[in-house]
């Protein structure tokens, strides 16, 4: 069954409108309270019976939908704690650690201040699986209860402490950043804070940009999501390397220190390469996403290493890294996992190997020397429904004259957002012409048959 609520990174929407107003919200903190202490009684898992730990990213309207979540916990029994402004992946460390029964993270990632969203995590660190959200949606989309006031949460400092103590233990063996210039662009959210303080205190000489957040300029022309102010600021610095975050810096892309942009499939190569030579790389694989460039693919294989493919959404690179035994995944979009770390994508985890990598091995673009790009481009479409892409006529037929002119030199995706009401279409092919023809000629096919 089609989940109405929850995409594929949470709740997302406009703070005080369906489904981020106060009654839903409430709702959805009782229903997880509901689902943790059954029945109202004892805790579903005695030795994870602690409270729910909330934390949110900078927008302006975090603190009153965790203040209408905690209320509805409440309400169920269920006790919270706050960690304040924090990133996404700092929640999921927490909880991991932590005797918190679950988290909850308030935030809408790379979108901008007017969108918010909510993020649960269970007790091992991971998002809640499609079966449990369904269980979530059913009791608060039936629900009638009407929201009790608002709590007010106070952030407990030692929680950050804990999580950039975790973080600096992460670490590469032997990898030093005393007197490395990096430049950090914070994008105004979560990694304000946290990112310079993490390599001020390993030594490295950080540069933060975008570091002043107003609760309105999260994402605002700067982080992963526009990452040329990075650039020209990389190189005029000397830096050896640039790192953006997101708003809530669950992801973060990199520049080298020529200026070279470098996203998530350079991240999982360079990545690759490192810990094939320590014999770390497990089942000599590497899992990515629909959308990881074709690129990636073929130069893993130069490397003796295969690239396994699952749809886009880190939750669904995790699952096929626990699956198939595997330590490294992740997304184009800068999403990287190191499975033997922490179970989510961390923005400043990889940060911290980046830079560990290029202190002990040497420039960036270095480290993903032979990986040839093949021209990408993707078309959103916005879309007034979401019926299957394959069972309209006039897509089917633009996507089967794609694949037959493309062959083995390039690769169609469609797919719909998770957030968002658009069909995305990826072409990527060797030449630039033919990326371009075939993206217009399918996101033209969409666009008649269910676009806005």
């Amino acid at each position: 069954m089609a989940k109405q609520l929850f995409g594929t990174d949470g709740i997302r929407g406009v703070p005080g409108e369906f489904p981020l107003d106060d009654a839903t919200l409430f709702r959805a903190g009782r229903a997880l309270g509901r689902y943790l202490r059954p029945n109202g009684g004892a805790p579903r898992n005695a030795a994870h019976s602690g409270p729910v730990l909330i934390g949110m990213d900078t927008r302006e309207s975090g603190p009153h939908i965790a203040g209408e979540l905690a209320a509805g916990l409440a309400s169920a029994g269920v006790a919270t704690a706050s960690a304040g402004i924090i990133t996404t992946p700092g929640v999921a460390c927490l909880v991991r650690r932590r005797n918190f029964s679950a988290g909850a993270v308030i935030s809408a990632s790379h979108n901008p201040y007017h969108d918010n969203g909510v993020k649960l995590f269970s007790h091992e660190g991971m998002k809640f699986p499609d079966d449990l959200e369904e269980q979530l949606e059913a009791e608060i989309l039936g629900g009638t209860i009407e929201p009790g006031k608002a709590e007010w949460l106070e952030a407990d400092p030692k929680l950050d402490e804990e999580y950039i103590e975790f973080l600096r233990g992460c670490l590469l063996p032997g990898a030093r950043f005393v007197d490395m210039k990096i430049v950090l662009d914070c994008a105004n959210g979560a990694a304000y804070k946290l990112g310079p303080q993490l390599f001020r205190a390993l030594g490295a000489k950080v540069i933060a940009i975008n570091n002043a957040p107003d609760g309105r300029n999260i994402n605002a022309n700067c982080g992963s999501l526009h990452p040329e102010a990075l650039q020209q600021r990389v190189v005029a610095e000397g830096a050896a390397l640039g790192v953006a975050f997101d708003g809530d810096a669950d992801r973060a892309l990199f520049v080298s220190a020529s200026g070279k942009f470098v996203d998530g499939d350079g991240v999982l190569l360079a990545a690759a390469r490192y810990l094939k030579s320590t014999g770390q790389l497990k089942n000599g694989r590497v899992v990515g996403t629909t959308m990881a460039n074709l690129g990636l693919e073929r130069a893993l294989e130069k490397d003796g290493l295969t690239l396994a493919r699952v749809p886009v959404g880190d939750r669904y690179v995790l699952e096929e890294m626990i699956r198939e035994g595997c330590n490294l995944g992740g997304e184009q979009s800068g999403h990287i996992i190191f499975l033997d770390d922490a179970t989510t994508g961390d923005g400043l985890l990889t940060a911290l190997k980046m830079a560990s990598l290029v202190a002990l091995r040497g420039p960036l673009d270095d480290l993903v020397a032979g990986f040839k790009v093949f021209p990408q481009t993707i078309r959103n479409v916005k879309v007034r429904s979401k019926p299957p892409l394959e069972s309209l006529p006039e897509v089917a037929r633009a996507l089967k004259d794609a694949e037959r002119a493309l062959g083995s030199s390039g690769r169609v995706v469609l797919r719909y957002s998770g957030t968002e009401p658009k069909a995305r279409v990826m072409v990527e092919a060797e030449r630039p012409e033919d990326v371009e023809r075939w993206a217009g000629a399918i996101a033209s096919a969409i666009q008649a048959a269910v676009g806005t």
